[in-house]
Parts: C-alpha cells; sequence; structure tokens
C-alpha cells in the first residue's frame, strides 16, 4: 500500500507546469484493477497540482450547451429583473450578484464578475430539505429563481439549471470512490457522508474591459483556494483562469474542448491532513471577449466532522488541524467572501 504520507513529503520538491488530462471511462469498469489504477492517476494530480481536467465524465454535451446558452441569457438582462432575485432577499447565499460585489482577496476592490448562485434543490433531492441545520452552519434552503411574470424564459432558465446541477452532481458522486481508493480507503468511505451534499453551483459572467484600462486589483476573481472538498468547472472557450504552482509561477488552465476541470478544495485538504493539496487559483480581468464558465462546488453533509482517516496521520505527520465539521467551515469561508454582497 502507497505510504500518501511519505509521497507528500517527496513531492514538496517537484512542482507542476502543466494540468493532466485523465480520462474517466475507468470509473465504472467491473474490474477493480482498472477502478485502481485510475484512481492512482487522479491520486498524482491530486498530491501534486491539487488539478486536473477530466473528459469521458458522462455529461452530455447538449445538457452543457443549454446551460451556457441560458446563462448569457440570463446575464443579458435588464438589472431589474436581475434585482428580483438579489441575494439580499436570500439567506443562505442564493441568486444573483452584481459585478464587484464579493472580493475574494481582501488586498483587492473586488472580483470583476456577476453571478447567479444556486444549491441543492427539492426538486432535485427533497430528503434533504426535512433536515434540521445547527445554528452557524450552512443549512439547505430554497433556490431565488426568477418569476415567469417578469421574464417569459424564466421557466426554461430554471430547468437548464437543475438539469446541468443534476448531471454534475452525478458526475462529482462519480469521483468520490475514486479520491477513496487514491486515499488507500474503501470505495465507500465517502458514502455516507454525502447523503446531503452541500453542493452549490454557480453561473459566471466576465464582461470583457472592451477598451477599458486594466486594474490589478479588480481581477476576473482574485487568488484564493476553494472552499469545499473539489470543485468541477466547466469553462466556456474564453482564457483567464490560471493556477499557481509551488514556485508561484501562474499557470493557464487552457479551455479544453468537452472537459471539466476538477481542483481540490480546502474540506478535502484538511480531511486529508494536507496530503491533497487545495491549490490557489485565479481569474484573469476578461479584454476583448465576454467570458463565461459554471463552477460546481461539491462538499459533504453539513454535520460530517473533518477528522483525518488512518491513511493520512502518523506519529510523524500528527492531525494538523482542530476538528470543524463541513458545514461550519464552508459557513466561516462564504460569509467572509461575500460580505460586500449584504448591503
Amino acid at each position: 500500500m502507497t505510504d500518501l504520507t511519505r509521497l507528500s513529503e517527496q513531492l514538496l520538491e517537484s512542482d507542476f507546469d502543466s494540468i493532466p488530462i485523465i480520462d474517466l471511462t475507468d470509473a465504472h469498469s467491473l474490474d477493480v484493477e482498472k477502478r485502481r489504477a485510475l484512481a492512482e492517476v487522479i491520486r498524482d494530480a491530486c498530491l501534486n497540482a491539487g488539478f486536473f481536467y477530466v473528459r469521458n465524465h458522462g455529461v452530455p454535451l447538449s445538457v452543457v450547451n443549454e446551460i451556457f446558452k441560458q446563462s448569457h441569457t440570463f446575464f443579458d438582462l435588464p438589472s431589474e429583473i436581475k434585482s428580483t432575485v438579489d441575494i439580499n432577499k436570500s439567506d443562505n447565499f442564493r441568486g444573483y450578484m452584481r459585478l464587484l460585489s464579493s472580493n475574494t482577496n481582501p488586498d483587492n476592490k473586488g472580483d470583476r464578475h456577476e453571478a447567479f448562485n444556486l444549491g441543492l434543490d427539492p426538486l432535485v433531492h427533497p430528503e434533504s430539505f426535512e433536515r434540521s441545520e445547527k445554528e452557524g452552519e450552512l443549512k439547505h434552503s430554497e433556490n431565488l429563481w426568477p418569476d415567469q411574470k417578469d421574464w417569459k424564459g424564466a421557466e426554461a432558465f430554471k430547468q437548464a439549471n437543475l438539469e446541468y446541477y443534476r448531471q454534475v452532481l452525478a458526475l462529482g458522486y462519480k469521483l468520490f470512490p475514486l479520491f477513496a481508493l487514491a486515499l488507500n480507503l474503501p470505495e465507500k468511505f465517502f458514502e455516507d457522508k454525502t447523503r446531503h451534499p452541500a453542493a452549490i453551483m454557480r453561473l459566471l459572467y466576465y464582461p470583457a474591459l472592451d477598451g477599458k484600462e486594466v486594474d490589478e486589483l479588480m481581477p476576473g476573481i482574485g487568488a484564493h483556494t476553494d472552499f469545499e472538498c473539489f470543485t468541477i468547472l466547466r469553462q466556456d472557450e474564453v482564457s483567464g483562469l490560471q493556477v499557481q504552482n509551488r514556485k508561484g509561477e501562474w499557470i493557464d488552465a487552457i479551455p479544453t474542448p468537452d472537459t471539466f476541470i476538477v481542483n481540490i478544495g480546502d474540506q478535502l485538504q484538511r480531511w486529508t491532513n494536507d496530503i491533497f493539496v487545495s491549490t490557489r487559483h485565479r481569474v484573469l480581468p476578461t479584454i476583448a471577449k465576454d467570458r463565461y464558465s459554471i463552477p460546481f462546488f461539491f462538499g459533504c453533509d453539513h454535520d460530517v466532522p473533518l477528522i483525518p482517516p488512518n491513511t493520512c496521520i502518523t506519529e510523524d505527520r500528527p492531525a494538523r488541524y482542530d476538528v470543524m465539521t463541513a458545514g461550519a467551515y464552508v459557513h466561516m469561508r462564504l460569509s467572509e467572501i461575500y460580505a460586500n454582497a449584504k448591503e
């Protein structure tokens, strides 16, 4: 069995200058050795870059095309319609966020994008709305949807979001057993910890500067790490995402046809006792052409304590973090980032 702690220490001496592309064809193979081989490739990416592309992922291209079409249409709407679902009307970070209303890096003036946030929906996962939540943690709540009386395309927008959400949720569930194998754990290790996942999806719109001067303190998104277990990102053909390696160099995450980018988040880094890497990344200001992307932040159930498994701790590498539940951790981080959106 691979010694993860020793391998992690060895990789501190190495670095990455590109992001690997991983084929998920064998994710559901009946041959466990093929699944293990795929998990080993994913392990290498998680230990080193913390980022990788996936292809043959199972999400229909028609579903992807429709959500991008609807995203374009929504962000083109007049501000008075978008404001009907403003994040200020939600107590759980749902809804529309105007330009510069978030600031991922406090050293900056704000993030130069608009967004529409949604989470687990009763139409997708009704049983998660029957559970009580603790004070100061994330909770599952109704999403904010535009009303048909305000916008004739509201129902098509909602259905496109829900269908894309279902498909990417299924992709996330496909990845968890592979992460478990990569950590020398039973394939079903995460199964009872992701029955009511904190899966947050965002439509993002980065308007082009269109000749305006670049302000380095107003990037698309400032340098940051993600909060949840992992992120599944779909981007359009416009470049802008960059990933920082250990040397501090910024590596372009070049748009690649019909792939998703997967990156490790802080929850999984804490959970694995820093074995897996939650890598800093940013989005540059969009210069000549509008950019659209859709990150899907997949976390575990809110009440799961992030306690490292035995494969991630040794006498020489004891647990490095105080134990927090997943929900409390992400609620704390979201409250910091979205403070500007609350008026």
